[in-house]
Order: structure tokens, then sequence, then C-alpha cells
């Protein structure tokens, strides 16, 4: 940065690539504090480009913001990251990138549900963006829909999507989304629903992606998956089972990487729960996991 050198289109195409790629295999501070180096030199090349660069550099700005609403949504710092979301919208907006803008707004609504704002509230902000149809939207309507308890329109969302998944998965050129995203939508949502054979059979062919999000074991995407199971061991009333199951999901990842998208994910095995069982052992030690008082 000293040597105050502009960065060419490509240049900043890399920089978001190898951003989005640390915060799917790395820990979200050193993304957040990475991201922070690059803002800042992003914001100094704004303010001196020709009219002609702007709008290639407010695409980059919309992809980098995203980015990091993305990870300070993993830190649970929800009034940052509405904040970024801000910023990521209008950068957008501005960038007149029509794909862009969709992404912007379905990346904002996925990271609502892991409570960050109200199932009603992404509802709302996916009707907002819904003047351009988009598998990803239509994904996060489905789970919204999931979470409210709404599990017949959820479900008819998801048989939607599945016709559509492989002749147009909803792929974008930035790598945020892909069919990985319509198998782990079914997971949820079947598993919300009690409906395990189909869930089970959304999972199976997530981990046979190629474009899953990662391979690794140690993974939070895979720890969600089982606690999407969990999930539907307690819809169908195997409460016992589903805690177990939780709890042993949650104990396999290490502290450090159960980020907000895994204790959300937590939180909604044990809301499945009935109130009057909330002092059984098994969600007492999912209680204790999610480090949530009694």
């Amino acid at each position: 940065m000293a040597l105050n050198v502009e960065r060419s289109t490509e240049d900043w195409q890399l920089a978001c690539a190898d951003h989005l790629h640390a915060l799917r295999t790395r820990s979200t501070a050193q993304v957040v504090s990475d991201l922070a180096v690059d803002l800042y030199a992003l914001r100094q090349q704004i303010h001196h480009a020709p009219d002609g660069d702007l709008p290639a550099l407010c695409r980059t700005v919309a992809t980098l913001a995203c980015i990091q609403a993305n990870a300070t949504t993993r830190l649970g710092d929800h009034g940052a990251a509405i904040r970024w979301w801000h910023t990521a919208r209008h950068a957008a907006d501005a960038s007149r990138d029509a794909a862009l803008n969709v992404l912007i707004r379905a990346e904002e609504a996925s990271c609502g549900l892991y409570g960050q704002r109200s199932p009603a509230t992404v509802l709302y902000l996916v009707e907002r963006a819904e003047t351009i149809p988009a598998p990803s939207l239509k994904l996060l309507s489905a789970k919204a829909l999931s979470m409210l308890g709404r599990h017949d329109d959820a479900i008819r969302a998801v048989c939607e999507l599945s016709n559509r998944a492989e002749e147009d998965p909803g792929r974008d050129d930035r790598g945020f989304w892909t069919d990985a995203d319509v198998y782990f939508t079914q997971s949820w949502v079947y598993s919300a629903a009690g409906k395990e054979h189909l869930a089970e059979a959304g999972r199976s062919d997530l981990m046979q992606s190629t474009s899953y999000w990662s391979t690794s074991e140690n993974s939070p995407y895979r720890t969600n998956t089982r606690l999407h199971e969990a999930m539907g061991f307690v819809a169908r009333g195997e409460v016992d089972r589903g805690l177990r199951c939780a709890a042993e999901a949650l104990d396999s990842l290490p502290a450090a990487l159960r980020h907000v998208f895994v204790r959300e994910t937590g939180r909604m095995v044990l809301q499945a729960v009935p109130l009057g069982q909330w002092d059984r052992p098994a969600a007492r030690d999912v209680r204790s996991l999610l480090a949530i008082e009694a």
C-alpha cells in the first residue's frame, strides 16, 4: 500500500475470489482483519477513479462488503453486519449489475435467517428482490417458510427448485451460489418437516456435489447438515435421539469453529423440542455446547 499503486479490475476480481475462499476455509476473525486492508485500499482508489472506472469498482465494493457482512454475521456482530449489507446493496445498485444486485440481496436474506432478523423480515427482503427471478431467492423463501412452521409451503418451494436444479442450479460467476445450495435447502426443509427419507436424499446429493463448500469432516457446513438430521428426529418425536445427535455434532466441531451459522442451527433443534421437555439431560448438553443459559 505504501507504493500507492492502483489495482486493475482483474486484480480486484482476484481479491474478491481470495476473500470468498478465505471465508470458507479460515478463521472468521482473520477474514475480517484481512478484508479491512483491502476495503481501505479500495476506498482510497474510488476517491481518485475516473467516472468510467466507477461501475467496476462499485461491483468490487458490493462483493467485498457482502463478504464482510457475512463474516461479521458469523462473529455475531449483527449491527455491523446490517450496516455492511446496506453498503453492499447501494454499491450493487450503483454498479447497475442486475445479477450482482440479486446476489447481494439473497446473501443478506440468507444471513438474516441465522438470528440476525426474523423469518418474516427475511421473507420481506426476498419479496423486495424478486423483481428479478433467481433460484437463490426461492431457496431463501423455502428456509424462511420452514422457520415459520409453514412446512407445506416450504416443501412446495423446494420441489419447484429440485425440478430445476440440474438445468438451472443458480450458479453465479462469483461463486456464492451453486447447486449445493439446493441440496442444503432440501436437507433443512425436509428435516424440519420430519420427512427424513427426502432429507437424507438431499444430504447424500450434497456430499456428492462437486461444488460443495467443504470436503473436510471437521467443517461447520457438515456440522449443520448433521444438525438438520437432529432436527428431523425431534420433528418426528424422537426427542432424545435428536438431542444426542445434535450434541455429538456440536461436540465434534472445535469451539472456535462454532460460528453463528452453527449456533443458530443448533438453536433450531432446541426450538423444535416441546417446551416441557427442555429439562431433559440431552437438552442440557446441547444448551451447554451452545452456551445457552437454562
